[in-house]
């Protein structure tokens, strides 16, 4: 045993956390596998136990549920009525293959035999009825699902008697199941409770061995950190593992604290370094909360759906409703091709080009819409879907409920000193100066309202995107007279890139 003792003493530390890793896991696994094969074997029984009675409830509830697409069928016609029906027949067709059919004294599979024989018949005379409701015999077809609602009941009698008799000889079963895997759950927690506490004091013998030199280092380390390293004696060293490496190189850093000290403002150099990176890291965020600003919609399908469409009106001479179709897919083409944030004013001038043909579209041209635009302005870069949302609201909120005047908005482009100026002018209803205020602050004009129907950004949101994008250095401006009219104004820095 001292021989033992001394060899362990004299090995490597990583020879000796293997042992004990080894030596702890076998007991584990040993354990665990003992547990998981008696409850899997338990459990597998206990499904087995009631698996009949859920066979039996799906064929119940697949055959009701044909039962109701087949009387839709044969009422309304209905396409979904038929999916249905021949889902669930199809289903039952493979169902009853599993029960029994061959004669037998036993009178669990003669009921079985019999549910079978009558599900067959059925599912041909449902068959029947489907066809002569197809060939407009009403005669017919009255007849068979007749017959088939009569097959109904009587199924559903012989599977409901089957399914109580199987029930209580399964319930039987299960309660002897329950009372072994009680027994089996005591066995496996008294054994579980037994290895993990041998488990845990070998984990501690075995590790005391190695950390005991490491407490006499670290005490010395604590001498040392309390400012008088010339009193401290050497450690002796008694093993030739790494603790003994460990040793003989704390005994010489006693005469180098100056390489301790260089390693300190190194470690300073380090956090310095890491502080960059989260400078860094605070940018990307920053980039990334833009992204999620102007993410709001994501038309792929519905640019798809609307080009095939376009495409069909064409073809069917319907030009008027193709060309309006054109316009909604290049209204959500530009969606799906400005993935990144920045376009041209040019971009942005053409998405609300075909945003009012849409509208004037569907509101019988009742907008008229005018624009003054300094050209040379137009390729100048900027976020994405910031003008269109603005005239957006402008048609919603200010112009649409406008019976006593033309519906009017105006879209000016022109400079200022070194900016670009975006002016939208609606003859609508007007913004009272509170909502005005709620939106210059970035926020929703309707705390509390999450409704998105109109699916439309919103001024707070576009504001938003400005500010994260100009860095603050845009100016935005909002004139409005209650029942006169609203005026937004964008200024952007031309030589933004």
């Amino acid at each position: 045993m001292r021989r033992i003792k001394s060899s362990f003493r004299h090995l490597k530390i990583r020879y000796k956390l293997v042992i004990i890793f080894l030596v702890t896991s076998f007991i584990a696994f040993g354990v665990n596998l003992f547990v998981y094969l008696n409850l899997n074997r338990m459990l597998g029984r206990i499904d087995m136990v009631y698996s009949t009675n859920i066979s039996l409830n799906k064929l119940s509830d697949d055959i009701s549920q044909m039962q109701l697409g087949l009387t839709g069928y044969l009422e309304t016609k209905g396409t979904d009525d038929l999916e249905l029906y021949y889902k669930y027949s199809q289903e039952i067709s493979m169902e009853i293959q599993e029960l029994n059919n061959m004669p037998t004294d036993n009178e669990f599979k003669e009921c079985e035999r019999n549910i079978r024989k009558i599900a067959e018949s059925y599912l041909s005379t449902a068959e029947n009825a489907v066809r002569a409701k197809r060939g407009r015999n009403v005669q017919a077809y009255t007849q068979y699902y007749k017959e088939c609602a009569e097959m109904y009941g009587v199924l559903n009698t012989y599977i409901y008697s089957l399914n109580n008799e199987t029930f209580r000889i399964n319930s039987e079963s299960f309660n002897a199941l329950i009372g072994s895997l009680r027994y089996s759950e005591v066995l496996c927690l008294s054994i579980f409770v037994v290895v993990s506490l041998m488990n845990v004091l070998l984990i501690v013998l075995l590790t005391g061995t190695i950390t005991r030199p490491l407490t006499s280092l670290s005490d010395k380390a604590n001498e040392i950190s309390r400012g008088n390293p010339e009193n401290v004696e050497p450690l002796e060293i008694h093993t030739e593992d790494e603790v003994g490496n460990v040793t003989r190189a704390f005994n010489q850093m006693l005469s180098s604290i100056k390489i301790y000290i260089a390693r300190i403002r190194e470690q300073m150099v380090t956090e310095s370094a890491m502080k960059e990176k989260s400078l860094l890291m605070e940018n990307h965020l920053k980039d990334a909360q833009l992204k999620y600003l102007q993410a709001q919609i994501n038309p792929h399908f519905l640019f798809n759906t609307l080009n095939a469409g376009a495409q069909l009106a064409m073809v069917e001479g319907a030009e008027r409703t193709g060309e309006y179709i054109s316009n909604m897919a290049d209204f959500f083409r530009y969606n799906v091709k400005k993935d990144n944030e920045q376009v041209k004013i040019s971009e942005e001038i053409e998405l609300v080009d075909s945003y009012i043909y849409i509208m004037n579209v569907r509101y019988s041209g009742e907008i008229k819409f005018r624009k003054d635009i300094d050209e040379s302005l137009l390729g100048v870069v900027m976020p994405s879907m910031i003008i269109q949302p603005i005239v957006e609201n402008s048609v919603k909120y200010g112009i649409m409920d406008l019976e006593d005047r033309d519906k009017e908005i105006d879209l000016l482009l022109y400079r200022e000193g070194d900016m670009a100026c975006i002016e939208v002018i609606d003859n609508g209803s007007g913004m009272e100066s509170e909502v005005i205020s709620r939106v210059l602050e970035r926020r929703s004009s309707d705390p509390g309202n999450d409704n998105t129907e109109e699916k439309s950004v919103g001024l707070a949101n576009v504001l938003s995107r400005l500010d994260i994008y100009y860095d603050g250095k845009e100016e935005v401006d909002i004139r409005s007279t209650l029942g006169e009219g609203t005026s937004v104004i964008i200024r952007i820095p031309v030589e933004k890139e």
